[in-house]
């Protein structure tokens, strides 16, 4: 029934295919069908009429097979229909009479649709698809459209690769996946492309001889010499959209002739102010505090934040909503933004920016002496923003160095601003969230877009304030929601699974820390393991399991709480301009709190479950978009330094080897196990210690633990993966226990992630 309810045209013989019946589960399939329609769960003939109606309309069957061909611009795939599929069709409806002269089936482009739970697929993937005519503008990319039903066995997927050259003028593809092997190029396709080019391309497995890799170019997409290539790596990889489709443009630049509907407060009075980085042109949030003179809440104070009112010109069902809720977010990389909206949006009409008025959704929020949130209430407001000051200016002023624009501003704006920070540091305190401390690190580009410097970012109280005042907000907006009753997308994380909780058991348990088997964890908890790990050589080690063992925080309409943050009712309110999530609650606080006609739709609350598998999935892919670009930027800068020696920290354990971070960088790599025995006395062999998470020499019984401090050598860069390999040159150690113990590990037992990275758990 659920396969009926997505496929509503699908014919007997579509359901048939779909699930592979054949012989006499097809007898059983009619039958079955027969009993729906008894039953009047299924409308008699319903199914096969449409079927019949569609494929007339289309001249393709409503499901079919499709083979992905090729990308469009924005990232969305495109296929036709496999040509076995569409002859044997054709076949059957023309019967020996004479066919029309139409284009054939196989020639039609599709449209291959995203969805939050179709499986992946990419070029070259052979897939079976829903098929129906395009409607709108979206007739421009192409006549039809399909939804993935499931991935069929298929030719070799595509890959992305940069296409090489080497001495002997010979062409090879070099993936930009560090999980794929070299190819060669097929002759007759090097003569089409250049050294350095970007290009989608299929292996030929057996074409010219079991030894010989080669592929085929399948699409060309320009030179990976020119400016933000990387970045444009991960775009295609990922199959993120970095244009912005005409119709979508065409509605932002109205959006600028717009006349704002509604009633607004005018706070333009209020000295309003906006800390971000220095280099931010979105600025979502602006934020004041004043004393509370509220006799009976001494000490107290009132927070007004001002959010962008992105919902007053990106209205629900628009060209530029339904863009936003494809891209979900915008993605972060060092040379460049990749914003869910428009720039005429994200970075004029919506951009807080100093000394422009500009619509805001206002939360007031009292505060006690001690940050407990007393009342909170929402406001459509018009405001003007004073300034906007980056973090370390705002600091400064308060640490005794002001500026010219931050000295007229320090005492009726930054000290209440601070003195209202420590009030809500207090009720922090008290509720004891998970306090990781974890080095953020910031790539800094040359003009020409190559890495100068690798920086530490400083975490200042500026950070710290804005971070506090936008919780607060965040919870406001969560629990007005929830008094009204009305649903919303609530930003949930959920504790850690037994599983990880029993990998970093047994880790913190060589190490000489406990957590308790059995009890319930609680971000308590954490905090005294972090505790206990300040100071020592493993202190950031332990950060970083600890990160790696939490779940990862998402988007769904049923609360469970904030396990990190430790708050019952929390949701994403204070970024609309780059987060679709917040956008969408906007709207719920618009239409439960009156505020205006541009609120949630009733068709929109009956998707937010869907919409919420869509944002969290978007999110995932940015953020691994934003890693992996990350990754090729510093294999880059590190190309230089082939031969080089690096001060590291063992961040994972294999039985194939070690995986590197290293110190100053933070950039990761690996030292194969081959070349731990080639570097060792007497060739020692090294087993993998799982229940130690080491590699332990069989005859010295020295080795290679988790967290050990090692120096190592740069061997080889492969760019166009941010792959990194490394000779280890620190001598193995004696450990604290037998050689012996990799024959008593624990099976089924799996160490923390290898080679993991920090995911969003807020």
């Amino acid at each position: 029934m659920a396969f009926m309810r997505d496929n509503s045209q699908a014919g007997e013989k579509d359901i048939a295919k779909a699930f592979g019946l054949k012989g006499a589960l097809l007898l059983q399939l009619a039958d079955m069908l027969q009993e729906l329609r008894e039953e009047a769960l299924l409308p008699v003939k319903r199914v096969v009429k449409r079927a019949a109606k569609t494929a007339k309309k289309a001249e393709l069957p409503p499901i079919c097979v499709l083979e992905i061909v090729a990308r469009d611009k924005d990232g969305l795939l495109l296929a036709r229909p496999f040509a076995a599929d569409t002859a044997k069709s054709a076949n059957k409806k023309s019967r020996g009479r004479p066919k029309p002269a139409i284009e054939p089936a196989s020639s039609i482009m599709i449209a291959v649709l995203p969805g939050a739970r179709a499986p992946a697929a990419g070029i070259g993937s052979r897939v079976l698809a829903k098929i129906f005519p395009a409607k709108g503008e979206d007739k421009k990319t192409a006549p039809y459209q399909g939804r993935i039903i499931r991935i069929l066995a298929a030719q070799p997927a595509a890959i992305l690769a940069i296409v090489r050259q080497n001495g002997q003028n010979q062409f090879y593809l070099e993936p930009t996946d560090r999980k794929q092997a070299e190819l060669r190029l097929d002759p007759q396709a090097a003569a089409q492309v250049q050294s350095g080019d970007l290009v989608w391309a299929e292996p030929q497995s057996g074409k010219y001889g079991a030894q010989a890799r080669f592929a085929i170019i399948k699409q060309h997409l320009g030179s990976a010499a020119l400016e933000k290539a990387l970045s444009s790596i991960a775009l295609y990889s990922h199959n993120i959209p970095a244009e912005f489709p005409p119709e979508v443009l065409a509605e932002a630049q109205k959006a600028t002739r717009q006349k704002l509907s509604g009633k607004r407060q005018d706070w333009r009075h209020i000295p309003f102010i906006t800390i971000d980085p220095a280099s931010a042109k979105d600025h979502d949030d602006a934020v004041f505090a004043k004393a509370d003179m509220d006799s009976s809440n001494k000490g107290g104070h009132i927070l007004l934040i001002a959010i962008a009112d992105v919902a007053a010109y990106v209205l629900p069902g628009s060209a530029m909503d339904k863009e936003a809720r494809r891209r979900g977010n915008s993605v972060y990389f060092p040379d460049r933004v990749v914003p869910m909206l428009p720039e005429e949006i994200s970075n004029n009409l919506c951009s807080l920016r100093a000394g422009e008025d500009r619509p805001a959704l206002a939360a007031e929020i009292t505060i006690s002496a001690k940050g407990r949130i007393i009342r909170h209430k929402f406001h459509r407001v018009l405001i003007q923003s004073r300034a906007g000051l980056s973090y370390e200016q705002a600091q400064a002023a308060i640490d005794g160095s002001e500026d010219n624009e931050t000295a007229p501003l320090l005492e009726p704006v930054l000290r209440p601003l601070w003195a209202a920070w420590h009030s809500l540091q207090q009720a922090r305190h008290n509720r004891q969230p998970l306090e990781l401390d974890l080095p953020e690190r910031k790539i800094i580009l040359d003009e020409n877009g190559r890495v100068a410097d690798i920086r530490t970012i400083t975490r200042l109280d500026a950070h710290r304030l804005i971070e506090e005042f936008m919780i607060a907000a965040n919870i406001a907006a969560a629990e007005t929601l929830q008094a009204q009753h009305r649903p919303l997308l609530f930003r949930i994380h959920d504790s850690p699974s037994p599983t990880k909780q029993e990998s970093l058991r047994e880790f913190l348990r060589i190490i000489g820390i406990k957590l308790a088997n059995g009890a319930a964890v609680t971000p308590e908890k954490f905090n005294h393991i972090l505790a206990q790990a300040a100071g020592r050589d493993y202190q950031a080690l332990v950060n970083q399991l600890v990160l790696r063992s939490q779940a990862q925080a998402e988007y769904s309409p049923v609360n469970i709480g904030h396990f990190g943050l430790r708050l019952r009712h929390y949701a994403h309110f204070t970024s609309p301009i780059r987060r679709y999530a917040d956008l969408v609650l906007h709207r719920s606080l618009i239409s439960a709190l009156h505020l205006g006609k541009d609120g949630i739709t009733a068709a929109q609350e009956a998707e937010l479950a869907e919409v919420a598998a869509e944002i969290s999935a978007t999110e995932r892919r940015a953020s691994l978009a934003e890693r992996d670009t990350n990754d090729r930027l510093l294999a880059h800068y590190l190309s230089n330094h082939i031969g080089a020696q690096f001060s590291g920290r063992i961040n994972g354990v294999a039985r194939a080897g070690l995986f590197i971070t290293l110190d100053k960088t933070g950039a990761d790599g690996k030292v194969n196990l081959a070349s731990l025995k080639t570097g060792s006395e007497q060739g020692e062999y090294y087993h993998f210690d799982e229940a130690h998470f080491a590699l332990i020499g069989e005859h010295s019984g020295k080795g290679f633990q988790l967290g050990d401090n090692v120096e190592v050598r740069l061997l080889a860069v492969q760019k166009a993966a941010g792959s990194l390999r490394f000779a280890m040159l620190s001598p193995p150690r004696k450990l604290p226990f037998t050689g012996k113990s990799f024959h008593k590990a624990a099976r089924g037992k799996k160490p923390p992630r290898a080679a993991g990275r920090p995911h969003k758990y807020r």
